[in-house]
């Protein structure tokens, strides 16, 4: 496992189409594997092939929810107790993935992207989809989703056509996103 650079805009390869997976093979799993690190040490919630430099249409996707039966974490080194609740990961693996009917009402989310570092915008998609696509062995998956998951796919499924989740936005506002991603560089 490794953990691969992600790439930010404007890199050119983020506006390229990924091309379909036909091979489910070792290199697949490698790939898996190397994005799920990656996206856990950005930290993120999903990660698109793509923006590891990998044109093709793989997506991995852990909403962490807190889990609600995890122990609470005890003691830290200066003896104050912290109860947060651990996250439960829930990897999820999407290749070649579909929507199918999506709903005409839409929700509204602030979504972020690792390759748009430190960038919040409020983005409208399809509140709930039908979602069709291949796991590592090539099987056949369909489910109904809605809420963050809904959103977090659709969000994944647009870096497999060359878009970005602030290319959804009014030009004015891509330009102020930007314009403020280059002061945050700038500063670092």
């Amino acid at each position: 496992m490794a953990i691969r650079e992600i790439l930010e805009v404007p890199d050119p390869v983020l506006k390229q189409v990924s091309a379909p997976v036909t091979r489910f093979d070792d290199e697949l799993k490698t790939l898996v594997d190397d994005m799920f690190e990656t996206m856990y040490d950005a930290p993120g919630i999903g990660l698109a092939a793509i923006q590891v430099g990998v044109p093709l249409r793989v997506l991995v996707i852990d909403l962490q929810p807190d889990d609600p039966d995890a122990e609470p974490v005890a003691c830290d080194h200066d003896g104050h107790h912290h109860h947060h609740q651990p996250t439960k990961r829930e990897p999820r693996v999407f290749i070649n993935p579909e929507i199918l009917d999506p709903s005409d009402d839409c929700s509204v989310y602030s979504e972020g992207c690792l390759s748009v570092p430190e960038i919040y915008a409020e983005v409208e998609r399809p509140a709930r989809i039908r979602a069709r696509w291949q796991d590592l062995e090539g099987t056949v998956h369909e489910e109904e989703m809605e809420g963050l998951m809904a959103t977090c796919l659709q969000h994944e499924m647009d870096h497999l056509e060359g878009i970005l989740f602030i290319d959804h936005l009014s030009r004015l506002k891509r330009q102020m996103a930007l314009k403020k991603l280059e002061k945050l560089r700038k500063a670092a």
